[in-house]
């Protein structure tokens, strides 16, 4: 299980090396660094080498339902925009 672990910048110099092995690995999710109390710096592993959105595909499966014979690949609007054409356009006021 990844930890978070706050260190002074003194502590960081002196084991930077093995806190990035720890960060990269995943022991270490989040490193906060302070410097006279206050943090300076957070590290934290890079993001993976995935596409950003790959977190969100499947996010809502199962979540639309279609309705039996209901054909997907059928126009939404055929002659709707025929229709629209032939009508003349409304004039304002």
């Amino acid at each position: 299980m990844s930890a978070t672990r706050t260190i002074t910048a003194t502590e960081f110099k002196a084991t930077c090396l093995d806190l990035l092995d720890q960060v990269g690995f995943g022991a270490i999710a989040r490193l906060t660094v302070t410097k006279r109390g206050k943090p300076v710096a957070v590290v934290t592993a890079p993001p993976t080498e995935q596409h950003p959105f790959d977190v969100l595909y499947g996010m809502m499966a199962g979540s639309v339902i279609i309705p039996p014979g209901f054909d997907l690949t059928a126009p939404a609007f055929e002659g709707v925009m025929e229709a629209a054409m032939d009508e003349p356009p409304e004039t304002v006021a």
